[in-house]
């Protein structure tokens, strides 16, 4: 997550349910770079979303973990 600031992400979230499907689908798309990432259920999402908060905070906060 290049050009953001250590504490700060901003996402545009897409969800939809399929016909047929048995879970909902997203898309986080990165308002800094246009980048997309698709996931095929809610719970890899969920583990994107904890990783780049991770990766993307401040030292003070990580060292307090």
């Amino acid at each position: 997550m290049k050009n953001e600031q250590p504490g700060y992400a901003a996402y545009l979230l897409r969800l939809w349910y399929e016909d047929g499907a048995v879970c909902w689908r997203a898309t986080l798309e990165n308002v800094h770079t246009g980048e997309q990432t698709g996931f095929a259920n809610l719970e890899k999402l969920f583990a994107f979303l904890r990783q780049r908060a991770e990766d993307n905070s401040p030292e003070e906060t990580r060292s307090s973990i």
